[in-house]
């Protein structure tokens, strides 16, 4: 199993334009949607269940604007 911690998915807040394609294909719904708003008045993704994160790496692929990615350590 791989821990994930927070700080290993890395969300780009004012690059998201809300889309929820990562929060969609999440195969173990580790994220959802913020209440917040960006700059430009989008919602960007949130980690909720960073135990539940895989680090498959799935967000990253289907986020058009390249605004979440996943950060590996040296030992992964």
């Amino acid at each position: 199993m791989v821990e994930t911690k927070k700080e290993d998915i890395v969300i780009l807040d004012e690059w998201c334009k809300g889309c929820g394609f990562c929060v969609e294909f999440c195969p173990k719904d580790a994220l959802e949607l913020s209440t917040e708003f960006n700059t430009k008045s989008y919602h960007p993704p949130r980690l909720v269940r960073p135990e539940a994160c895989t680090k498959c790496r799935l967000c990253e692929l289907y986020c058009p604007e390249f605004a979440i990615f996943v950060r590996e350590d040296e030992k992964d």
